[in-house]
């Protein structure tokens, strides 16, 4: 007896993209919020460890955000457009800033 194997259909495609969405895009987003929330922190006078510590909380709290909208929108397009965009956005942010305390 043989198994027979059925062509993925529109819902497994539509859920494997916002599950990718969800975790690959919001950590990009998440990341990019804690390195320009970092640096921007530290360049208004705060200390290193403090500014990573508070821009981790806001980093979690932004991934959590971005995976319940992943999930919750409507359509998939404009999360993935947010995320990615806003992440590169806020990484070079933090790059920049960084860059200037140099």
């Amino acid at each position: 007896m043989g198994v027979t194997h059925a062509a993925p259909t529109r819902a497994t495609t539509s859920l494997a993209g916002r599950v990718a969405a969800a975790v690959v895009g919001g950590y990009g987003f998440a990341w990019g919020l804690v390195a320009a929330a970092t640096s921007l922190c530290v360049a208004a006078g705060m200390g290193f460890h403090d500014a990573e510590f508070l821009s981790s909380l806001f980093g979690v709290l932004a991934y959590l955000c971005a995976l319940l909208w992943a999930i919750a929108a409507r359509r998939l397009w404009p999360v993935w457009a947010v995320l990615a965009a806003g992440g590169a956005v806020l990484a070079a942010v933090g790059s920049l800033v960084q860059a200037a305390l140099t």
